[in-house]
C-alpha cells in the first residue's frame, strides 16, 4: 500500500466534564480525518469532575489548521469542551520581564538560542537598563519601562500595547520585582508565568534564601506559577529543590537557588509553550 505523504503536526488540549465517550469521540474524529496519533496523555480529576487530554498527531497535507477546528468544533460542542489546536511548528511568541537580576533572563535566552525551548523571543521589557547589553547581545530589542507608583498604570498599558503589537502569546517574569496591578493580572490570565524564589508557601517576602538559612533548612527550592491578582498563589506548574546542610552560608544559599530558579522556570515555559499545561482551577495537569 502506499504511504501517504506526512503533513503538519499539531497539539489538540482540551478539559471538559467528565463523562463516557470522549477518548472514542477523539480518536474516531482523528482517524476519520486521516491523522495520525503521535502521542495521548489524558487525566480525569475527581475532585473536580473534570477530564483533561493533550493529543499530538500528524495530519495530511490537505488538512489544515483551520479545516481541523472547523470540523472539530462539533465534539467540542458535544461534551462542552475547552479546547484548542495548535500547529507545532508555530513558536509561541513570549516576551521576558526582569529587573535587576540576570541569571533567569540569561538561562532562557540561552536555551532559546540553542533550541532547547522552542519559542520565540519577540522582547524584554525591564524597569531598569542593567541587563541591556546582555539582551541586546541576543538580537533581542530591549525595552526600559521605568515604574514608579506614580507611573505604574503608563507603565502596564505600555506592556499591554507591546503584547498586542508583537502577537505575544505569554509574558514571563525572569525575576521581575514589580507586583503587576489585579487589571494587569485579569487581562493577560493565565498568560503570565512568574518564578518565587522559594518553595511556595514558604519563605515569602524579601530576602527568602537568609529567611531559610536563619530557620536552619534542609531544602531550598523555586516556584513557577502562574500570575493572579492573589500575590504568589497562583496555579503551580513546576517547582525544584536542592538539598543543604548546616555548613553552607547565605551567599552560597542564594548561588544554589539561582540554578533552581532557572530550572523550574525553564521547565515551566517550556511546558506551556508546548501546550502542556491546563488549568484545573488553582491547581494544573501537566502532561510532561
Amino acid at each position: 500500500m502506499e504511504q501517504q505523504p506526512a503533513g503538519a503536526q499539531y497539539v489538540l488540549t482540551l478539559s471538559c466534564p467528565d463523562k463516557q465517550g470522549i477518548v472514542h469521540a477523539v480518536s474516531s474524529y482523528l482517524f476519520m480525518t486521516g491523522c495520525n496519533i503521535i502521542d495521548s496523555q489524558q487525566f480525569g480529576d475527581g475532585d473536580s469532575g473534570l477530564f483533561f487530554m493533550r493529543v499530538h498527531f500528524s495530519a495530511p497535507e490537505t488538512v489544515t489548521a483551520d479545516k481541523l477546528r472547523a470540523s472539530f468544533a462539533a465534539i467540542g460542542a458535544s461534551f462542552a469542551m475547552d479546547w484548542q489546536i495548535h500547529p507545532t511548528e508555530q513558536r509561541m511568541r513570549i516576551v521576558l520581564m526582569v529587573s535587576k537580576f540576570g541569571h533567569c533572563l540569561n538561562d532562557l535566552l540561552y536555551r532559546t538560542r540553542i533550541g532547547a525551548l522552542q519559542v520565540e523571543i519577540a522582547a524584554v521589557v525591564s524597569n531598569h537598563t542593567d541587563l541591556q547589553d546582555l539582551t541586546e547581545s541576543y538580537g533581542i530589542p530591549f525595552h526600559h519601562i521605568p515604574v514608579t507608583k506614580d507611573t505604574k498604570a503608563e507603565a502596564e498599558q505600555r506592556l499591554l500595547d507591546l503584547v498586542a503589537k508583537e502577537n505575544v502569546e505569554l509574558v514571563v517574569l525572569a525575576r521581575y520585582m514589580q507586583v503587576l496591578s489585579d487589571q494587569l493580572c485579569t487581562e493577560l490570565s493565565g498568560r503570565v508565568i512568574n518564578i518565587h524564589h522559594s518553595f511556595l508557601p514558604s519563605f515569602k517576602g524579601a530576602k527568602p534564601y537568609h529567611q531559610a538559612h536563619a530557620r536552619g533548612v534542609k531544602l531550598i527550592g523555586a516556584t513557577a506559577h502562574y500570575v493572579t491578582a492573589d500575590l504568589d498563589e497562583g496555579p503551580i506548574i513546576e517547582q525544584e529543590v536542592a538539598r543543604v546542610t548546616h555548613d553552607v552560608s547565605p551567599d552560597q544559599l542564594v548561588a544554589l537557588g539561582r540554578d533552581v530558579e532557572c530550572q523550574a522556570l525553564a521547565r515551566a515555559v517550556k511546558w506551556h509553550s508546548e501546550h502542556r499545561v491546563l488549568l484545573d482551577g488553582t491547581r494544573t495537569v501537566v502532561f510532561a
